[in-house]
C-alpha cells in the first residue's frame, strides 16, 4: 500500500490566509502582555509565539488561538481549488494509494472547505492541529497518520512550504515541493525528491516512481 499526504493551504486549496500577518498580530498581543520579545532578523513563527505564550502568559493562549481561528474561518470561506488539485487527489487514490491531508489548520474550518470543494470524498484521513501535539514543522502529525494506516509500502508528502519538507524529513518520508517560494527550500535545508508546478501530473509520477508499490 502506498500513501500520499497533502498539505492543505496553497497546495490543495488557494486562500488569502496570511500567516505572517497572523504571527504579527499574535506577537503584538503577546508583547502587550509580556513585554518585547528578543529582537532577531528572522520573524517569529506562530508555533514559537504559542510556545512562548504557554511559558510566560498561559492565560493568553486561548485568545491567540481564537485569533488564529477567526482568520482561518475568513480565509477558508474564500478557498478555491488549486489547479489540478482534484485530479491529483482523486487520481492518486485511483492509482491505489491511500490519501491524507496534514494541515496546521483547525478541523472545524478544514473539513467544510474540503467537502465544499469536492476533495473530502477522495481522502482517507484528515489530520488537523486538533489531532496534533505540535504544529508543522514539528512532525507529530505523522504519529497520527502512522497510527491510522499502520505499515505502508511507500509514502510521500506533498506541500508548498518548507515546514512540510522539514516535517517530512524528520520522519524519513520523501517530499514533493509544489510551487514553493523561491529560495525557501535551500534556506531551510529541505531537499525535495521532486518539484512540480502541476498537481495533475502527480498520480502518473507516483506510479512511475513506485511502480507496483501501492
Amino acid at each position: 500500500m502506498g500513501l500520499c499526504v497533502f498539505d492543505l493551504d496553497h497546495t490543495l486549496v488557494r486562500t488569502p490566509l496570511d500567516l505572517a500577518a497572523m504571527a504579527a498580530e499574535m506577537r503584538r498581543r503577546l508583547e502587550a502582555r509580556c513585554g518585547p520579545l528578543p529582537p532577531r532578523q528572522e520573524r517569529y513563527r506562530i508555533g514559537e509565539l504559542l510556545a512562548h505564550c504557554r511559558a510566560h502568559a498561559p492565560a493568553l493562549e486561548a485568545d491567540l488561538w481564537r485569533l488564529a481561528l477567526e482568520r482561518e474561518h475568513r480565509a477558508m470561506e474564500q478557498a478555491t481549488l488549486e489547479a489540478g488539485a482534484l485530479e491529483a487527489v482523486a487520481g492518486t487514490r485511483a492509482a491505489g494509494f491511500r490519501t491524507a491531508v496534514w494541515t496546521n489548520n483547525a478541523r472545524e474550518v478544514s473539513l467544510p472547505a474540503l467537502a465544499r470543494l469536492g476533495l473530502l470524498e477522495h481522502l482517507d484521513l484528515v489530520v488537523t492541529r486538533d489531532d496534533m501535539r505540535a504544529l508543522k514543522p514539528d512532525p507529530d502529525g505523522w504519529r497520527v497518520i502512522a497510527a491510522h494506516f499502520g505499515e505502508v509500502g511507500v509514502a510521500v508528502v506533498v506541500g508548498d512550504s518548507w515546514v512540510d519538507g522539514v516535517a517530512a524529513a524528520a520522519v524519513g518520508v520523501p517530499f514533493v515541493a509544489y510551487r514553493p517560494r523561491p529560495g525557501e527550500m535551500d534556506r531551510f535545508k529541505v531537499t525535495p525528491v521532486a518539484w512540480t508546478d502541476d498537481l495533475a501530473t502527480l498520480p502518473a509520477w507516483l506510479v512511475t516512481r513506485w511502480s507496483g508499490a501501492p
